[in-house]
């Protein structure tokens, strides 16, 4: 079975290439495509079927792509979305990512990038490259009033150390924990935020907050 994909984008002669492209990428076909964030709300509606992952636009008129990220975030948390734009902007590229984007790619990719960065998304929950993780190294200060309620305490200070750029010896150190210890940290949290890596870690605790 084949995954599902549906095009959010409100210039239709990118879309109508898109749409092509994806078709031709072997496992996955597009469902539908939309015009901005309200057109896919109400064609989603008519559909039966949710999509695997949505590529959404980020500049759109009436419902925009960060509006879009958030309702999906609250309505259909199993898709996955990789946001579009032609801006490069780290800005732009954390905002998405806090809204819930799981990736981010400029319009200008290849379409041997854009069917890694699907694939990769389908099966880590995610896709960075080194757009976003350059933006995503740019923004791991430490906030240490943010409470996160999921999270045990030990479990939100390792959360954290995790998303600078300390090895996993020297945060065992940092929280005088063995290295075994950690290990079980990390695990645990892999666990509990099904998460697959470290970069699964930043992308999660960005976008709750739970560091700036």
């Amino acid at each position: 079975m084949k995954h599902k994909v549906v095009i959010v984008d409100d210039h239709v002669l990118f879309t109508r290439a898109l749409e092509e492209m994806v078709n031709q990428f072997s496992g996955y076909e597009v469902l539908f495509s939309a015009d901005n964030g309200k057109d896919f709300i109400d064609k989603l509606s008519d559909s039966n079927v949710d999509p695997d992952v949505v590529l959404l636009d980020l500049n759109m008129p009436i419902m925009d792509g960060f509006e879009t990220l958030k309702w999906i975030k609250e309505h259909k948390k199993n898709v996955k979305t990789l946001a579009l734009s032609m801006n490069d902007n780290e800005k732009s590229i954390i905002k998405a990512i806090r809204k819930g984007a799981n990736g981010y790619l400029v319009k200008n990719i290849t379409p041997k990038e854009l069917n890694f960065a699907i694939t990769h998304l389908m099966d880590y929950g995610f896709y960075h490259n080194d757009l976003v993780s350059k933006a995503l190294l740019k923004n791991m200060n430490k906030d240490e009033d943010e409470v996160f309620f999921k999270l045990k305490d030990r479990e939100l200070t390792f959360l954290k150390l995790a998303c600078t750029e300390m090895t996993y010896k020297e945060i065992a150190n940092e929280m005088c924990l063995s290295p075994k210890t950690i290990d079980g940290y990390r695990q645990a949290l892999f666990e509990k935020l099904n998460i697959r890596s470290r970069v699964g870690l930043v992308l999660y605790a960005i976008q709750n907050n739970i560091i700036d």
